[in-house]
């Protein structure tokens, strides 16, 4: 924040900076990386500060009371001055954060045409193949099969706290049941990336007394009545 502060008006944290600022694990710099909105010549000591000419008011937020870019904006951002890898693996760390949205970054990269880092972000995303639902899509479509099958409602990414000050926001929770559901809109590449992590931390949640389901986006989709009957069964069976 001071950093931003010090780097004068219209300022937002950029690139790795913002990337740490999202929890990824992109590269990291001895310079803190703010963009200013329009061009500028401004210079300070351990800031760089990038001329945003491009940046609209769509690639900006605020996350921890910190100005800084939205995370489409921030990969965009991060292309053009990372190595492929280095980009695959900060790609990666947002699916596992459940914080990638490939909507969002498509809808940029259409207006983001000759801009750098485009063409590298562009090409990695191809590696998600397949047909996919967005997380919002999916999950919507499993909170109405919860209503129409008379399911009990769930907490929608509720904070269950755990040691040391961490815990995780599941999609939906079964607090009193102790059940949580996953719902995977994630393509298999994407899939491929988040498996680590994902059984890790339904190891650490399974040791607090949570149990986890998780179900593809497209079987909440296709199959409705089946997950409805599942979902009926776990919160039967699982001690309250």
């Amino acid at each position: 924040m001071a950093a931003v502060l010090a780097a004068g008006e219209q300022v937002v944290l950029s690139h790795r900076s913002a990337a740490a600022l999202w929890g990824l694990d992109a590269e990291r710099s001895t310079m803190i990386d703010a963009t200013v909105r329009g061009r500028t010549r401004r210079t300070h000591a351990g800031i760089a500060i990038h001329s945003g000419t491009t940046l609209t008011a769509e690639d900006v937020t605020v996350r921890d009371g910190i100005p800084c870019t939205a995370l489409p904006r921030t990969l965009l951002d991060l292309a053009a001055i990372v190595d492929r890898r280095t980009l695959q693996r900060t790609i990666g760390r947002a699916e596992e954060l459940r914080l990638f949205d490939l909507t969002a970054i498509e809808k940029l990269l259409a207006r983001s045409r000759g801009q750098r880092g485009a063409r590298r972000l562009k090409a990695i995303l191809a590696a998600h193949t397949g047909p996919t639902f967005t997380r919002s899509e999916a999950e919507e479509r499993f909170l109405a099969v919860v209503e129409t099958h008379g399911l009990p409602q769930p907490e929608v990414n509720a904070w269950i706290p755990l040691e040391e000050g961490n815990g995780y926001r599941p999609d939906f929770l079964w607090r009193d049941a102790h059940l949580i559901v996953e719902i995977d809109g994630r393509t298999h590449h994407a899939r491929r990336a988040a498996f680590a992590h994902d059984r890790q931390r339904d190891r650490r949640l399974a040791l607090a007394g949570f149990e986890t389901r998780r179900y593809a986006a497209s079987e909440v989709f296709e199959s409705p009545d089946r997950v409805a009957r599942e979902v009926r069964a776990f919160l039967t069976r699982v001690p309250r």
